[in-house]
């Protein structure tokens, strides 16, 4: 894994010569987030060695690099899930990358299925704890001292401190956002009923398929997380709808420019 990530590492600074402070992981239907991005460079996934290949609908598949409001940043528009039949190490590279082309600071964003009957279909919410029931830990196997400790603290796997400022700012924009912890399932299908109120009683606000597992790589190599989830369909006993692909990119893509002034002045001020 360590030569991998150095090589791919290598391979980027050569073609781009930039020091992002900021790594930015974009979500279903959030790929708009690159548009607030002073620009200096893309470079496509199927051009950079050992990447994988976003194959989901709403995932683009490139890196953007780039500053916004001064600081130097880094985005994944589209990421790779479980579901899609990589690895975990796999989903996780490029947050290795990240971290070893300079990035100190993890955005996350995801689309979410909410659980939380105070909850409605749009809103923002700011993640500050998850639960991982993903069948397969990124972690699992021989650690790489290099990269992080072999039994990592997870006491504060999303930043108080981010936290705290990006609710001030919220409060300044006129955003409302909520706040909740994340349940990380597998995928590809949608919860049942019955998976709904088990992420319920277990003690979630919101369920998924993503961010789990690049925030518990992130937190091993001492990375600050930030994760925010727009919901984009309700899973309580009282709401539950059919729900497609589809529709859960409608949903986000309505919520995206609230989302894209949050994490934008978030790394903008700090």
């Amino acid at each position: 894994m360590w030569e991998k990530v150095q090589e791919t590492v290598n391979y980027i600074k050569s073609k781009t010569n930039f020091s992002p402070e900021y790594g930015v992981i974009l979500g279903s239907g959030l790929g708009g987030f690159t548009e607030d991005i002073q620009i200096e460079f893309t470079l496509p996934y199927n051009e950079i060695p050992n990447f994988p290949v976003s194959t989901v609908q709403g995932h683009k598949g490139a890196l953007v690099f780039g500053t916004i409001g001064g600081k130097k940043v880094v985005a994944m528009q589209g990421r790779f899930h479980f579901y899609e039949g990589y690895d975990m190490k796999e989903v996780t590279f490029p947050v290795r990358v990240m971290k070893y082309l300079g990035v100190q600071r993890l955005v996350v964003s995801n689309a979410s299925g909410g659980v939380n009957p105070f909850y409605k279909v749009g809103d923002i919410v700011i993640i500050y704890d998850h639960i991982n029931m993903m069948p397969e830990h990124p972690l699992r196997g021989h650690n790489d001292e290099r990269f992080g400790p072999r039994f990592v603290n997870m006491s504060e796997p999303y930043s108080r401190d981010l936290i705290n400022k990006a609710k001030a700012i919220a409060i300044e924009l006129n955003i409302e956002v909520k706040d909740g912890i994340y349940y990380g399932l597998q995928g590809p299908t949608f919860e049942t009923l019955s998976e709904y109120r088990m992420v319920k009683i277990l003690g979630a606000d919101c369920v998924g398929m993503s961010t789990v597992p690049e925030v518990i790589v992130a937190r091993h190599m001492d990375m600050e997380c930030f994760g925010v989830s727009v919901i984009t369909d309700m899973g309580d006993e009282h709401n539950i709808d059919s729900v497609s692909h589809s529709e859960v990119l409608e949903a986000a893509k309505k919520a995206e420019p609230k989302v894209r002034k949050l994490i934008g002045e978030l790394i903008a001020r700090n």
